[in-house]
C-alpha cells in the first residue's frame, strides 16, 4: 500500500506544479485579445471620447490587475517548488515541513483563484457592457484591424482555477491518506514491541 501511495505523491506533487505553470501561462496570455483589439485604437488614455472606441480603455484598466496576476504565477510556481524541497513528493513520513509545504500550496492556489476570478468578473462585465461594439466592428473593418466579441480568456479562467482546485484536492487528500498509512505502520510497530 506504501508503494502505491509514494507513487501518487510524486505524481500529485507534478500536478501542483503543472497546475501553478498554467496559471502562470494564463496570466500571460489574458490580455491577448484586448492587445489585438485596442492598443492602436487608443489615442488618449486622460480623454476617453478622443478613441474611436468607446470602452477601449478596458485594455488599460486591466494593466494593474494582469501585472499582479503575473506576480502571482510565479509565486504560485515558486511555492508549488517547495513540495519538492522538502521532498514532499519522495518522503516515506511527513513531517512538519511536509505539512507546511502541502498548507501553503492549498491556501495559496485557493487564495489566488478566489481573487482572481472576482477580478476577471469585473473586467468581463466591463468589455461586455462598456465596449461599444459598433464602433468596435467600424473601426476593425476601416483599419482591416483584430475584431473579436469572444470572451474567451476571460472565461477560460474557470478551467484555469478548475484544474488549480483538483490539484489542491488531491494534494489534501494524498495527505490524509499519507496519514493513515502512518497511523496504521505506527500501530503495527507498537503491537511489535509489545509482543517482544
Amino acid at each position: 500500500m506504501y508503494k502505491k501511495q509514494m507513487l501518487m505523491q510524486k505524481i500529485v506533487c507534478f500536478i501542483m506544479l503543472a497546475s501553478s505553470v498554467v496559471t502562470f501561462a494564463y496570466s500571460l496570455g489574458i490580455m491577448s485579445d484586448l492587445y489585438e483589439s485596442f492598443y492602436y485604437s487608443i489615442r488618449s488614455t486622460e480623454n476617453p471620447s478622443r478613441n474611436p472606441i468607446a470602452g477601449s480603455l478596458i485594455y488599460y484598466d486591466m494593466q494593474d490587475f494582469n501585472k499582479t496576476f503575473l506576480k502571482v504565477g510565479i509565486a504560485l510556481i515558486l511555492v508549488s517548488l517547495l513540495l519538492f524541497v522538502t521532498n514532499t513528493h519522495v518522503r516515506r513520513r511527513y513531517y512538519i515541513g511536509n505539512i507546511f509545504a502541502v498548507a501553503a500550496n492549498i491556501i495559496a492556489n485557493i487564495a489566488a483563484a478566489v481573487w482572481a476570478s472576482a477580478q476577471i468578473g469585473i473586467y468581463k462585465d466591463k468589455f461586455l457592457n462598456e465596449v461599444d461594439f459598433q464602433a468596435f466592428r467600424e473601426y476593425a473593418d476601416l483599419m482591416k484591424s483584430y475584431y473579436t466579441e469572444s470572451t474567451f480568456w476571460f472565461d477560460v479562467h474557470i478551467y484555469v482555477f478548475g484544474f488549480s482546485f483538483l490539484a489542491c484536492l488531491l494534494l489534501a487528500a494524498n495527505m490524509i491518506w499519507k496519514f493513515m498509512l502512518m497511523d496504521q505502520e505506527q500501530k503495527l510497530i507498537s503491537k511489535g514491541k509489545e509482543a517482544a
